[in-house]
C-alpha cells in the first residue's frame, strides 16, 4: 500500500492498536451502541443489552477512564449516575457505523435494518461510510499511500501538492462527481 510499510511490531506507533485497546472487545461496541441509542444508566444499559453486571460495570469504567463516556449525576436525582458520551465518544460514530454497514453486508445472514438510518434533514438513507481525500475523492484501497511525514504533499512525480479544498465537518460534496473523479 505504498512506497512506505509500517513498522507492524511497534503497537504504540499505530493509532489502531490503541484503538483497540479501548474499543478490542463486543460489550464495548454494544454500550457505545446503546449510548448513540440515548441509553444513560447502568440499569437501562443492564436489562436493554442483557450483560452481566460485573461486565458491564468493567466496560463502562474503562469507556469512563479513556474518556469516551463521561459519569455525572442526573438532573432529576443527583443520587443516580449517568453515562454520556464525550466528545471522543461521538467521533467513534463513523466507525460504528461502517461496522454496522459492513455487517449488514457481509453478515452471514441478512440483516434487514429496521430502523433505517437516515440523514436528519431529507430522512433518506445515509450512504456507505467512504474514505475521502483532502478534497472530497471517494477512495478505495488503491487510491492508499504510505508515506513518511516529511514527505506529505509530495506527489510521485516529485511535484507538490496543496490542501486548497479540504473538507470540513459538514461540508457536501456531489457524490456522482467524486465518484467519477475516483475513477479517472
Amino acid at each position: 500500500m505504498g512506497e512506505v510499510r509500517e513498522s507492524l511490531r511497534e503497537l504504540i506507533d499505530c493509532g489502531l492498536p490503541q484503538a483497540l485497546e479501548v474499543m478490542g472487545e463486543r460489550w464495548s461496541f454494544m454500550i457505545l451502541r446503546a449510548s448513540f441509542n440515548g441509553l444513560k444508566h447502568f440499569e437501562e444499559f443492564l436489562s436493554e443489552l442483557g450483560i452481566a453486571r460485573n461486565i458491564l460495570s468493567n466496560r463502562l469504567a474503562k469507556l469512563v477512564e479513556h474518556g469516551i463516556l463521561k459519569r455525572e449525576p442526573c438532573e432529576d436525582d443527583r443520587r443516580k449516575i449517568e453515562y454520556r458520551l464525550t466528545e471522543k465518544g461521538f467521533d467513534l460514530l463513523p466507525a460504528m457505523v461502517a461496522l454496522r454497514q459492513w455487517g449488514q453486508k457481509y453478515g452471514s445472514e441478512f440483516v434487514s435494518e429496521d430502523p433505517v438510518l437516515v440523514d436528519e434533514i431529507d430522512r433518506l438513507p445515509v450512504g456507505p461510510v467512504s474514505m475521502l481525500s483532502h478534497d472530497g475523492r471517494i477512495l478505495d484501497h488503491t487510491g492508499l499511500n504510505l508515506v513518511k511525514r516529511a514527505d506529505v504533499g509530495k506527489r510521485a512525480d516529485g511535484t507538490v501538492a496543496s490542501a486548497r479544498h479540504a473538507l470540513g465537518t459538514g461540508d457536501v460534496i456531489e457524490i456522482d462527481a467524486a465518484r467519477k473523479a475516483a475513477a479517472q
